[in-house]
């Protein structure tokens, strides 16, 4: 009898000492925080979204945490590409998220997990947070659906807490239609590519449906879950996903493909492919292995030219700098 006591004692212990690791990261939703604490982040959203509305992106670096304020060049990039979207807006709430990392140093992968999960995983009022290197702090994540004369788009915005406070930790304003369609447009158009054996555009068009709905990328919801499982099933193995590259072969060349995705251009869509290239300052040579790679593609996969309008190829240095070669669809022979 005493050693089954001690037993049950050692494991209620070990169960003790395992629940701060789980529940080093906690989520409440919208309906779960109290009137003072949904009021203060609301008023700090819609704040932040009042100041990129009017452009004003050094009032937002003024009400930045420190980290983001000392590099704030991304953000008023970001401002300045969707100032008119947001301007004469009328942003709605569409989620709020309240979010705590605990502990004395910075999470290496934080995980958050809010709402009601079902047998099958998230429901429509769920979401899942992952954020790497996360300092301890209490955080919110607001998404805020916009409509304005210009365009629909979604400002979604991490706030830090600072005393009374919310400090904008990070922006993110995109918009939810290109081409003038939304994210069910493109996955219905992706199912049908699929179903006609044209994977290819399948994935890419899945790809930019999942973006369409996806407001932060390191959230995961009902939707973009639903989206992810259906694109994977298909996924060509000469893409590049996931953060790992791919390898194609054009003739007697291996181009290794870092990118290749689809992007709204007014009311068309070019498909856009980049590679690894050790140097591309001899610009005609870059050039040639530019439109080598277009026609290999296009060669390959002849569905590519019923969806895009054009193709662009951008061959990347190392550094980062790169050369790019845009053809029309109708050119590429």
């Amino acid at each position: 009898m005493a050693r089954r006591l001690n037993l049950f004692w050692i494991a209620l212990f070990a169960l003790a000492c395992a629940r701060p690791l789980a529940s080093a990261q906690n989520c409440q939703t919208s309906g779960e925080l109290d009137d003072a604490t949904r009021s203060s982040i609301m008023a700090a959203a819609h704040g932040y979204f009042a100041a990129a509305a009017k452009g004003d992106a050094a009032a937002l670096r003024q009400n930045s945490i420190a980290s983001l304020a000392t590099d704030f060049s991304a953000i008023e990039m970001t401002v300045k590409d969707h100032e008119q979207e947001l301007a004469g807006g009328q942003p709605t709430l569409r989620s709020l998220f309240w979010l705590e990392a605990e502990g004395n140093s910075p999470i290496p992968h934080a995980e958050f997990y809010c709402g009601v999960f079902g047998k099958t995983g998230q429901t429509a009022g769920s979401a899942e947070f992952f954020l790497d290197n996360l300092p301890p702090g209490k955080y919110a994540a607001v998404i805020l659906d916009n409509a304005s004369p210009q365009s629909r788009a979604t400002f979604s915005a991490i706030l830090q807490q600072a005393g009374n406070d919310w400090k904008l930790g990070n922006l993110y304003i995109k918009a939810t239609q290109v081409t003038g369609h939304d994210g069910d447009w493109f996955a219905a158009r992706a199912r049908e590519y699929k179903a006609k054996g044209q994977l290819h555009n399948a994935w890419l068009f899945y790809l930019e449906a999942r973006s369409l709905v996806s407001p932060f990328p390191f959230m995961s919801t009902q939707a973009t879950d639903k989206l992810y499982d259906e694109m994977t099933s298909i996924q060509p193995a000469d893409v590049p996903a996931n953060g790992k590259t791919a390898a194609f072969a054009a003739g007697a060349a291996t181009y290794t493909l870092t990118a290749f995705f689809p992007e709204g251009v007014g009311n068309s869509l070019d498909l856009v492919v980049k590679y690894q290239a050790a140097d591309v300052s001899n610009t005609n040579l870059a050039n040639e292995n530019n439109r080598a790679l277009m026609k290999a593609l296009v060669a390959k996969y002849p569905e590519l030219r019923d969806p895009f309008a054009a193709i662009v190829v951008r061959a990347v240095e190392p550094s980062g700098h790169d050369f790019g070669t845009l053809l029309a669809m109708k050119d590429i022979k």
